[in-house]
């Protein structure tokens, strides 16, 4: 066995929020590392592009159509990995919407469950499910939640964002505590700003962009591909004795 062991031969992951961005990053990642990868998200042909380029690593890879907010459709995303695939080794909890900016207090009661239930009841549910997926083997395995740093600082107009990232980094405390025992790591990676889809409106203008990069000490904002390393550590070998823990990528903007 190596010192650091990042290969994830013969594992089986699932990734929400899978069809582009930070998850599809991390699904070709953990493809690359030897998993074979069910990607999920809303709609269909989001996903296309993203099996494609798991499949090109030379790893099976299915698509499973997912609203995380629906409980039938997450049981679905766990029956149908393990019909194709066969087993469940790692889940990464990634979908994930804020469909309002603004002040708190402006926040409706509709929004703040749309916000709430995608961000952490989803995860949660998910989670269950993968538990009970994972202890059907025996063999353990690693579930990874995406926070964000806006769980660590509250992020003006992101008021309802932050509180649901801040429980899901507690969320991953408490599911490393209670199933640490079943042999399954719960782990968290806290993204700053990258650059997706999902952010777009706070870095696609000149004056956005110079200002979130002039708050990194890098002097830039970061790109999806750069979690992923982070998220097969958290799934591999490499991490068989961390657990519980929160990983901030932003590029020091925390420190």
């Amino acid at each position: 066995m190596s010192v650091a062991d990042f290969s994830l031969e013969g594992k089986v992951a699932i990734v929400t929020g899978g069809s582009r961005g930070i998850g599809r990053s991390i699904a070709i990642a953990l493809a690359e590392a030897g998993a074979d990868v069910c990607v999920a998200a809303r709609k269909p042909e989001a996903l296309e592009e993203s099996l494609a380029a798991v499949k090109a690593t030379g790893r099976r890879g299915i698509a499973v159509p997912t609203n995380v907010r629906e409980m039938a459709g997450l049981q679905n995303l766990v029956d149908e990995t393990k019909r194709q695939l066969g087993r469940i080794d790692i889940l990464v909890n990634n979908a994930a919407t804020n469909p309002v900016f603004g002040p708190i207090a402006n926040l409706d009661e509709r929004a703040w469950d749309t916000v709430m239930n995608t961000n952490v009841k989803s995860s949660f549910f998910l989670s269950k499910m993968v538990r009970d997926a994972i202890k059907e083997h025996g063999e353990g395995g690693s579930i990874i939640n995406v926070s964000s740093t806006g769980g660590f600082r509250a992020s003006g107009g992101l008021g309802a964002y932050s509180v649901s990232k801040a429980a899901v980094i507690m969320l991953t405390k408490v599911c490393a505590k209670e199933w640490g025992p079943d042999g399954i790591r719960v782990n968290c990676i806290a993204p700053g700003l990258i650059r997706t889809e999902f952010s777009r409106a706070l870095w696609d203008n000149e004056a956005a962009s110079r200002n979130a990069s002039s708050q990194s000490p890098l002097r830039r904002i970061g790109e999806p591909d750069e979690m992923a390393g982070a998220a097969v550590y958290f799934a591999s070998a490499a991490s068989s004795f961390t657990t519980g823990e929160t990983l901030i990528l932003d590029g020091g903007g925390l420190a």
